[in-house]
């Protein structure tokens, strides 16, 4: 692995400024490296050499070089995002000093939040000291204001080397105060290269922005979603077998073709995107931008190195004013795939320009309603860059389904590590529950606390309209629910309620822990009247249908279940009912006959109750049932106990 691949800092240099004002004819003085030569790149197989370079560094440092020859290509290949470049080198010719474009690469680079930075006045051998003494006042006034305003400006001739030395021991000092590069939570590598190479097969180039790759590993192709293996990696122009971000990269891609992969697609760790059509943003509008940008304006949206027509949804205002910033969606005529936190640039439809940009704040958002509350106030706490707040927000998003722990690092854009602290945090403040572990659903308190109240709210307008029945079914309960397909979470929280005693759970009848059955007067009435024929009917009561035609009303089956589950009556078998002090009788005399006897027949048990048949089998099975008797052929001895 060559030095400074991946064992040093990782540091993305970036070229911009007006065409012509040398930027290639530096670089190539720097490091021998002519990024025009796309024949001889193609030749030459697998390298990244296309607009691309490395240099070393006289302290070591190995700088990979973005060198952007043209306006069109500026925005393509910077657009990566401030995790893209770390180091940008604003290019001025000392013969024509700050041109439109130099305004324009300026004005990209601060919305992608490129932090640091040097000025190199470029072609000096070609002016005398007067004309470049005006130029370095008007570079002065042009980078007033902005991040580069107290960069260094170095001046060279590529043609007769003068001031290189100097701008390499300038480059040297600003790697130093660069901080490491974060490796980021998905190896994301935005493809600006795919070509064929003999013997090979497919290769991709690019610069990997976040995260690590390894030869062998299982990727994804964005936003396409089909997946590949890595057969090979370079780095400046060797083989490795890792890259990671902050490396201009390229990959030999095993079991793709070319035809599938297009510039502007995303390779990234297998799973782990999720292709959208919309995006919410921070939308920050030019002070430069020719005119105000009008809700549904059509734009070009620039994000990694795709360029994507959309439209923009103002979401507080049917107008932005240059240099203003606000809310907006952008919903893409075709699907993209970014992260929380990155940058975009937009440019306008016709004619082409630049004229905004900013900050992903939702990366698979939902189709907004424009001025309202709720909306702002959502976005307004991802814009806050508090994690807690913005994995509880996620989290209440997903209402009565609950979001899995597994897209919570997609939607955050956050490490493992430290959402696995905010969602324990989350948990122990009980704004959170856990009511899946198999699956890793979380529930926000709100809903759950909603689940809950909706459940004891059903029970209790249930046993205010039926007061006789003792309590509803558990599955006719989840079908009232306005989650009833959530099956998991209705089982928690039937479970929760039991163990916190608020309901009672009778086998698959539901009731709340208060419920009683009270009876009205009338129904007190004829509440008697079924006890005294069931008492007077002894061991040859009628049926209960028959019960039901003798007294009349629509309150008899309710009444039977109330008597039923008071004890009163005894169920033998369906529609066939007996007096509980009968039957207490009836099997206190069995008891005894079986502890004289040993054993009982059917017709023995016909003699003792002195009833037909059809009432003696089953009350032989009842007490076979009941666990007082045990068959033995044609005779039933006393179960042991």
């Amino acid at each position: 692995m060559p030095k400074g691949a991946t064992g040093m800092k990782q540091i993305i240099l970036g070229t911009a400024g007006h065409i012509d004002h040398g930027k290639t004819a530096l670089i190539k003085a720097l490091t021998g490296i002519d990024t025009d030569r796309l024949k001889e790149e193609k030749e030459r197989g697998i390298t990244i050499e296309l607009g691309f370079a490395h240099l070393q560094l006289p302290s070591g440092q190995v700088l990979g070089i973005v060198d952007v020859p043209g306006h069109e290509k500026f925005v393509k290949n910077m657009v990566a995002g401030a995790t893209g470049i770390d180091l940008v080198a604003m290019i001025i010719a000392a013969d024509e000093g700050v041109m439109p474009q130099t305004r324009e690469h300026l004005e990209i680079c601060e919305l992608l939040k490129v932090k640091r930075g040097l000025v190199v006045l470029t072609k000096i051998d070609m002016v005398d000291e007067e004309w470049l003494e005006l130029v370095r006042e008007d570079v002065r006034e042009f980078l007033s204001g902005t991040f580069l305003e107290d960069a260094p400006v170095v001046e060279v001739s590529s043609l007769t080397g003068q001031g290189l030395e100097e701008l390499l021991g300038v480059l040297d000092e600003l790697v130093k105060e660069i901080p490491e590069r974060e490796t980021g939570n998905f190896f994301r590598l935005p493809i600006d290269r795919v070509f064929t190479m003999k013997g090979f097969g497919t290769v991709i180039t690019g610069t990997t922005i976040s995260g690590e790759i390894n030869t062998g590993d299982e990727v994804t192709i964005y936003p396409e979603g089909f997946s590949t293996r890595v057969r090979g990696i370079q780095v400046h122009n060797r083989e490795v077998s890792h890259s990671r971000a902050g490396l201009r990269t390229a990959i030999n891609l095993q079991g793709v073709e070319k035809r599938q992969i297009q510039r502007g697609d995303v390779l990234a760790s297998e799973d782990s995107l999720k292709p959208t059509y919309m995006v919410d943003v921070v939308l920050e509008l030019l002070p430069s931008a020719p005119r105000m940008l009008k809700n549904r304006a059509k734009v070009r949206f620039h994000t990694g190195t795709s360029e994507i027509i959309s439209t923009v949804i103002l979401l507080d205002r049917d107008e932005l004013k240059p240099g203003d910033r606000c809310y907006s969606q952008i919903r893409l005529e075709q699907p993209t795939v970014v992260l929380a936190h990155d940058r975009y640039v937009l440019r306008s439809y016709s004619p082409v320009r630049t004229i905004g940009g900013g900050e992903i704040l939702n990366a698979l958002p939902q189709k907004k309603k424009r001025f309202s509350e709720k909306v702002l106030a959502e976005l307004k706490v991802l814009d806050s860059g508090d994690l807690g707040r913005i994995t509880e927000q996620y989290i209440a998003s997903g209402r009565y389904k609950g979001v899995k722990r597994s897209i919570l690092p997609f939607l955050t854009n956050a490490s493992k590590k430290s959402l696995e602290k905010i969602l324990n945090d989350l948990a122990a403040q009980k704004k959170i529950t856990l009511f899946d572990k198999e699956s890793g659903l979380f529930l926000h308190a709100d809903f759950l606390g909603k689940a809950r109240d909706e459940i004891t709210k059903i029970l209790a307008e249930y046993h205010r309209d039926f007061p006789l029945k003792g309590g509803l079914l558990k599955e006719e309960l989840r079908s009232r629910l306005k989650w009833s397909d959530n099956q998991k979470l209705f089982n928690y929280l039937v479970n929760q309620l039991v163990e916190e005693n608020v309901i009672v759970q009778e086998r698959e009848i539901l009731r709340l822990k208060g419920h009683r059955v009270t009876l009205a007067r009338d129904q007190e009435k004829v509440r008697s009247k079924i006890e005294e024929i069931y008492l007077k009917g002894g061991l040859q009561p009628p049926y209960f249908r028959e019960v039901k035609e003798k007294l009349g009303g629509s309150d008899a089956d309710e009444l039977l279940q109330v008597m039923v589950k008071d004890g009163i009556l005894v169920k033998v078998k369906e529609d066939l009912y007996f007096h509980r002090n009968v039957i207490e009788g009836l099997r206190k005399k069995l008891i005894e006959f079986l502890r004289q006897n040993g054993e009982i027949d059917t017709p023995e048990f016909k003699s003792m109750t002195n009833a037909s048949r059809k009432y003696t089998i089953p009350l032989l099975e009842y007490f076979d049932h009941s666990q007082v008797t045990v068959r033995v052929g044609d005779k039933r001895i006393l179960r042991k106990k």
